[in-house]
């Protein structure tokens, strides 16, 4: 479909959808919910830094480890915390933090640097005052130009997020505060750099959060907790498909919208009717069409040939025979790529043209919002009984989301009941018997669609009150029959195409009656570390106290908590970051912080 395209979320009907004539209450979608389930969250450019700062305090409450070496642990392991926790338990603390290049051994190398005699680095064999070198929590002391030679070649290289000690066979990750120091006195630029790859590497490297796709960025990005296979909308407006970030495809899985996408903007079908409607000239090797006449045909470059078996000939023809050639030979194998090709060019045009006639009528239906209030405000306005019309809004609602389905379901169908994917899955036999449950279901869902669209188009301000108090019930009749058609398709599609593979996996997002969810924007100011702390105490104090701590094998008991708060829009923090793209000088806490309008690259 094009960008443009717009399908209503639950947020957009209002208090609508409490009209209990019309829909289905909220806990006829729990036992398919109960299944897969997600809640999203959008980080602005405010709350990123919120949201970072949470997931390290619970890390470093549970280790006891600084900051530097939580948001190294935190990096290694995808800022995954559950997986932090469950390898804790399974590991251990010092194993743990061993795979991630945490040290969490004393630094031998202070000792070295207490003394007053100089210190020879083992890198460049210069002999610097123990005030001119640094040593990492590894142990390796070095001076302070090659540290910071190091650090420079690191960041310029992408390797911002994981900078690792210069000794031969040392893993550690260097302190980031050491980093930050180093590199901040020659080039201020790259350290401003360095700070903005580490805040951005909870959205980088996190497979649960993902920038918004919109164009142009609005600087949002999306945290998912639960399935990532979901369908979604960002506080933008944009809607997308969280895992692939392509526009929302449910019930087709990423893989085969991503298919038919290509498909339907390749040159693939052409070069089928190609094959299927011309022959090639034997010289020049053109497609070269005949639209008449006797089947000895001249190309452009000026060479005759057979039409009927493509060999070059000389012109001397009859309307029977042409002079010296003869193709009276069958050729099956010839035959069959043809018939091959003309098969393949029907059964694509015959779902394509389906899912083109759906998306187009749900571009034409769009339309009929704002005709449909004006009909609504023209009878509101008449002297009638009936004043409540919430009912048509809800049925062009349940009518959108269901169009929408529809007119997936027929990629879907192309590659489900195809050669391209799922060839070796089925028997021919199994194949046809899936192919007419789901066919069946998928008409019966596109007659009640058609039905409900025509009572939607009437013209009910014209309407007599008995005609009203009819079109009323056979709408909210046709939404109940609609949404039940739309749950029975998705549970086949689910249960008895999709489950029984053995040779791929295929995940689709859930139907969800109310349309697509509108996430909830996350926002929190952190001053300092100390309100940080005292807030999370407040917040949590109570659930921290039900949980068991670490012992010495690093088992531990943590429940997941939440100290975010969930609202529409916050301005708490408006102010605090700078319109540019780099950290600002004058922030009062001393710490960097960053506009984040574009992801960085």
């Amino acid at each position: 479909m094009a960008d443009d395209d717009y399908y209503p979320s639950s947020s957009d009907a209002g208090e609508d959808y409490n009209d209990e004539d019309v829909f289905i209450e909220e806990s006829a979608d729990k036992p398919h919910d109960a299944v897969s389930w997600s809640i999203s969250s959008v980080i602005t450019k405010e709350s990123l830094l919120a949201a970072q700062k949470e997931d390290l305090r619970k890390v470093m409450d549970v280790l006891a480890i600084k900051e530097q070496h939580a948001r190294t642990l935190l990096i290694y392991y995808q800022w995954n915390v559950e997986r932090v926790y469950e390898l804790l338990e399974r590991k251990g603390r010092e194993q743990l933090c061993c795979d991630a290049g945490v040290p969490i051994t004393v630094n031998k190398g202070l000792d070295l640097l207490k003394s007053s005699s100089p210190i020879t680095c083992s890198i460049c064999f210069e002999d610097v005052a123990p005030s001119k070198a640094t040593a990492m929590d590894c142990g390796h002391c070095y001076c302070n130009d090659c540290w910071t030679q190091h650090f420079i070649v690191q960041i310029n290289d992408g390797k911002s997020r994981c900078i690792r000690c210069m000794a031969p066979k040392c893993n550690a990750i260097c302190d980031e505060a050491v980093v930050r120091s180093l590199v901040s006195e020659r080039h201020p630029d790259i350290a401003d750099r360095f700070d903005r790859f580490l805040l951005e590497s909870y959205i980088e490297d996190n497979n649960m959060v993902k920038w918004c796709p919109s164009i142009p960025h609005c600087g949002n990005a999306i945290r998912v907790e639960g399935d990532i296979y979901c369908e979604l909308e960002c506080t933008c407006g944009l809607q997308f498909c969280f895992n692939c970030l392509l526009e929302p495809h449910s019930p087709c899985s990423c893989l085969i919208w991503d298919l038919w996408v290509k498909k339907c903007h390749s040159e693939s079908e052409n070069v089928n009717w190609i094959m299927a409607h011309t022959k090639h000239c034997p010289k020049c090797h053109k497609p070269v069409e005949k639209n008449g006449g006797c089947n000895l045909v001249r190309c452009v470059c000026g060479q005759y040939f057979c039409y009927k078996c493509g060999g070059a000939t000389g012109r001397d023809h009859t309307w029977s025979s042409i002079g010296g050639h003869s193709c009276n030979r069958f050729k099956e194998e010839e035959r069959k790529n043809v018939e091959t090709a003309r098969r393949r060019l029907h059964r694509y045009m015959h779902y394509y043209n389906r899912y083109k006639a759906h998306t187009d009528s749900f571009r034409q239906e769009s339309n009929l919002m704002k005709t449909i209030q004006e009909r609504i405000s023209l009878s509101e306005n008449k002297e009638s009984k009936i004043k409540d019309y919430s009912w048509v809004l809800n049925g062009l609602h349940r009518l959108f989301r269901s169009r929408r389905v529809l007119s997936y379901t027929y990629p879907f169908a192309f590659f489900m009941f195809g050669d391209e994917l799922f060839k070796d899955e089925m028997t021919p036999g199994e194949r046809q018997t899936k192919q007419n449950l789901f066919e069946d279901q998928q008409q019966q869902l596109e007659s009640n669609v058609e039905k409900l669209s025509l009572f939607l188009e009437k013209e009910f301000q014209h309407l007599t009150v008995e005609e009203i108090i009819e079109t009323r019930m056979q709408v909210i009749n046709l939404s109940r029959i609609v949404d039940n058609s739309c749950k029975e398709m998705y549970q086949c599609i689910e249960n008895d195409l999709l489950y029984p593979l053995k040779h791929s996996v295929h995940h689709i997002a859930p139907y969800k009656s109310r349309g697509l969810e509108r996430a909830s924007e996350l926002s929190e100011c952190w001053d300092s570390d100390e309100s940080l702390r005292n807030m999370k105490t407040s917040n949590c104090g109570s659930c921290m106290q039900q949980n068991s701590t670490i012992n010495g094998t690093g088992a531990t008991g943590l429940g997941r908590h939440f100290v975010f708060q969930l609202h529409g829009s916050s301005s708490a923090v408006e102010g605090v970051f700078s319109s540019r793209k780099r950290a600002r000088k004058d922030d009062p806490g001393g710490v960097a912080l960053f506009d984040l309008n574009m992801p960085a690259i």
